[in-house]
């Protein structure tokens, strides 16, 4: 009988996640810091026109491309002269679930089928779940979702007790737990003891299914507008997302387009903390994420994430809540689209950005969301103030975080605040450091660590430097 003790499990997780998903991610190791990357991504054995097939199947992609006329209206008229640059949104609210998510899932479960797996898994309290639920029942396979959702009281945010249901509305069986160490546990035991597919966020699989998104951007831009959006942004949580678009454009061409990540900033709030679970009205695409997993890529359920935000992300911006519940009114009752409150992160972001752009620039909202009656800014609002936050209008700058929502009392006041892309790369790099245990870096090392924050080899090795970590160059 095996050993199910918390450090026993966690001992023997790297074999665990190795049945779960076939993949021998010790293939991809050079023994220091780096890996191969493309090599462990072009293993998927999929083309972007396989990909795009598959999806085709079950209904995913190929989701409309639509400029936001009455908000770039509104734009111009806030912005300064010359300025306020055409905003579009791609509306991933028509996928299957109601999310870009979809493609994530697409290839997870089009690859349990293949592989014989009788039903997959994941570990999450996001539209994910929706779309594992959704695309396992498509592919005739059984579902477990585990799911953080809530405190030590058993309370449960409105947002995520809403994609509980609709997990459970589309088939899958949904563990759900309060917030601790006990997801990862708990997710492993489940592989562990039902042999299913881990459907990981992070895989290989998933990000390589996101490609699409990033392709059909181009492609729509260059048939509507005759070439390829200035701008991308995208809701920065995990780094999937972000990753996946990124890859897209690129294969697409759009090599000169700017790729931006969004969060809300969540600065002061601990994502692991019972007391401040339910303090943020933000279950993903907040900053208690974004930052995380921009420096720390590989703390995830598979032992290499395919999600590397750093690798593609030009800027990294943050917007308050009170902005994005602002704006998730705005795209309703200027544009008639009740959407979700992930994409319209991006959406706060974009806005904002856009009020700074010349007039002739293209910024592109790389997705929306399905909402529904948890996830409605009401029941979120609501919700917040039953836990002792304020909320009110006025000045979003004087937001703080588990202490108020402020929302703007003016379209002119949303601001774009930009993280110092610098201090991400340091992290990452110590990061890295700590999790090889280097004394030394290898040319090769510092090749890769360039690579991974999008940064000079000169910048890598004064990094590494700065933290005692002698670098090897030819």
């Amino acid at each position: 009988m095996s050993d199910n003790s918390y450090a026993a499990v966690m001992a023997r997780n790297s074999r665990i996640i190795k049945g779960a998903s076939g993949i021998d991610y010790s293939l991809y190791e050079s023994g220091g810091m780096a890996f191969d990357y493309e090599r462990m991504m072009g293993d998927t054995g999929y083309s972007l026109a396989d990909i795009s097939k598959i999806q085709r199947e079950v209904g995913v992609g190929n989701t409309p491309l639509l400029e936001l006329r009455n908000l770039n209206a509104l734009l111009r008229k806030i912005a300064p002269q010359g300025k306020g640059a055409r905003i579009f949104i791609k509306d991933e609210q028509c996928n299957p679930s109601g999310s870009f998510k979809d493609r994530r899932a697409s290839m997870s479960a089009y690859q349990a089928r293949k592989l014989g797996y009788k039903g997959i898994a994941a570990a999450t309290s996001g539209n994910y779940g929706a779309a594992v639920a959704s695309q396992a029942a498509m592919r005739g396979l059984k579902c477990i979702i585990v799911q953080e959702c809530y405190d030590s009281r058993k309370v449960g945010q409105p947002e995520i007790l809403e994609k509980q249901r609709k997990c459970e509305c589309l088939g899958a069986e949904v563990i759900q737990l309060s917030v601790g160490p006990e997801l990862f546990y708990t997710f492993l035991r489940v592989l562990e003891e039902t042999g299913y597919f881990n459907a990981s966020l992070y895989s290989t699989f998933g990000i390589a299914g996101v490609e699409t998104l990033g392709f059909e951007i181009a492609q729509q831009c260059k048939d509507l507008l005759g070439r390829t959006p200035d701008y991308v942004v995208a809701t920065q949580a995990g780094g999937g997302n972000l990753t996946g678009t990124a890859r897209g454009l690129i294969k697409a061409g759009a090599v000169n387009t700017k790729v931006y990540g969004a969060s809300v900033d969540l600065a002061g709030l601990h994502m692991a903390s019972d007391r401040d679970f339910n303090r943020k009205s933000f279950t993903t695409g907040h900053t208690g994420f974004g930052v995380p997993y921009a420096t720390d890529p590989d703390h995830s359920d598979v032992p290499r994430s395919a999600a590397r935000t750093l690798r593609y992300m030009d800027e990294y911006v943050l917007v308050k809540q009170g902005e994005v519940f602002y704006m998730t009114e705005v795209l309703a009752q200027l544009e008639g689209m009740e959407r979700g409150p992930a994409g319209n992160t991006s959406l706060a972001a974009a806005f904002a950005l856009a009020q700074t752009l010349p007039a002739d620039n293209i910024v592109v909202v790389q997705e929306t969301e399905y909402t529904g009656a948890g996830k409605h800014p009401l029941p979120q609002l609501a919700f917040a103030r039953e836990n002792g936050i304020e909320v009110r209008f006025g000045d979003p700058e004087t937001e703080v975080a588990g202490t108020s929502i402020i929302l703007p009392e003016h379209p002119s006041l949303m601001r774009a605040r930009y993280f110092d892309m610098n201090k991400l790369r340091k992290s990452y790099i110590r990061n890295a450091v700590r999790h090889a245990g280097a004394s030394r870096a290898t040319e090769q090392d510092v090749v890769f660590l360039a690579a991974e924050t999008k940064a000079t080899k000169a910048f890598v090795v004064d990094a590494l430097r700065e933290l005692g970590v002698e670098a090897a160059l030819t």
